[in-house]
């Protein structure tokens, strides 16, 4: 764990006390400790045994503050700036409280002791529309009344009754059926804003209907310019397979994907990134026989790091997100031998409530 020319370490004992404060950051249960799995690996190397069932190793971070800082300051300065409090906790210790205590944090296992149950369950939806909104909400299935109306008359349908039965499946759909349904029908799979009727009217009233933004404007167009460029189109699978291939040489094609992981670096910049980046990895890698990765890109849109208007609870600061992002997408690439060889950053105060994290990859084949 140490490096004895730069750094020191203890056992049950601080490594400083002159200070005010400790603040120290930990992960939740249930969120993945890399270096803690890492450690565990390289402990068992060491020791030539593995561990136990039940047993790991955990990572915390301590902070040690020094200065004119109250309790509420070094709450602000944990929650902040140096806790994530969606996937991580945190604890404050002033001087005395952590002398009291021996000179030692007391150490937080975050160890999932919850005993999950397997159970499936039988919904019925053969009730009104205000009760399908509710076990839509309940359900976290985030599907429309529309939507519910329409697996509800699926599953009334005689036929369909009588094809479960054959199966010893109950007329009523499971949990685990309305949960897969609406996963496949969600936002994030099916693009349905993406793939809708929109009606959009421009500044002067006129009124136009788009069958489809992604069939119109994306697909659409590069249908067009293949057809436009006849012989010298050079696209070779698009919009088939993981990613998009074109002809490079006489010898090797370019194989290209990039996708989004907006949502998720917002909630957590680091880990949001760092999973766009090695995700996007897998599609080039995963199209037609498979392709050699050569090179990562991104590009960032975020709101100002110098923001100084108020921000809505639990929305953290754009510099935060900037910082997290960047690092995530760096060490997602680079330390999987995958170079991120360029990108772009766009600063604008309206990506404040949602940035834009855009990963690509490219391969060779």
């Amino acid at each position: 764990f140490c490096d004895p020319v730069i750094q020191q370490w203890t056992i049950d004992s601080p490594a400083a006390r002159d200070f005010d404060f400790l603040v120290e950051v930990g992960y939740r249960p249930g969120v993945t400790d890399n270096v803690g799995r890492t450690a565990r690996e390289a402990i068992e190397y060491i020791k030539g045994s593995r561990f136990h069932p039940g047993e790991g190793v955990y990572t915390s971070v301590q902070y040690l503050i020094k200065g004119p800082v109250t309790r509420a300051d070094a709450e602000t300065i944990a929650t902040g700036l140096l806790c994530n409090t969606l996937i991580q906790r945190y604890l404050v210790l002033d001087h005395k409280t952590f002398a009291q205590q021996g000179g030692v944090v007391r150490p937080f296992v975050p160890k999932v002791t919850a005993q999950a149950k397997a159970e499936v369950r039988e919904i019925n939806l053969n009730v009104s529309d205000e009760e399908l909104m509710r076990i839509s909400r309940d359900g976290v299935l985030a599907l429309t009344l529309e939507e519910m109306r329409i697996i509800q008359a699926h599953f009334r349908d005689a036929k369909v009754i009588e094809e479960r039965s054959k199966w010893g499946l109950p007329a009523c759909p499971t949990d685990v059926e309305l949960e897969a349904l609406a996963q496949t029908w969600s936002e994030h799979c099916k693009h349905k804003i993406f793939s809708g009727i929109i009606e959009y009217v421009d500044e002067q009233g006129n009124r136009e209907e788009i069958n489809s933004l992604f069939k119109t404007f994306i697909q659409g167009a590069t249908k067009k310019v293949r057809e436009m460029q006849g012989d010298r189109d050079y696209c070779l699978s698009v919009f088939k397979d993981n990613a998009g291939v074109i002809k490079f040489n006489d010898e090797y094609s370019l194989v290209f994907k990039v996708e989004t992981h907006n949502s998720p670096s917002a909630l957590d910049p680091y880990g949001g990134a760092l999973t766009g980046i090695v995700g996007v990895n897998r599609d080039p890698f995963g199209t037609g026989k498979g392709a050699r990765l050569i090179f990562n890109t991104d590009v960032f849109c975020f709101a100002s790091p110098f923001y100084e208007k108020p921000l809505p609870s639990r929305l953290l600061h754009p510099r935060r997100i900037y910082e997290g992002v960047v690092e995530g997408v760096e060490h997602g690439g680079n330390k999987s031998g995958i170079p991120t060889v360029n990108g772009s950053l766009v600063f604008d105060d309206r990506f404040a409530g949602k940035p834009l994290v855009f990963c690509g990859t490219a391969g060779i084949m």
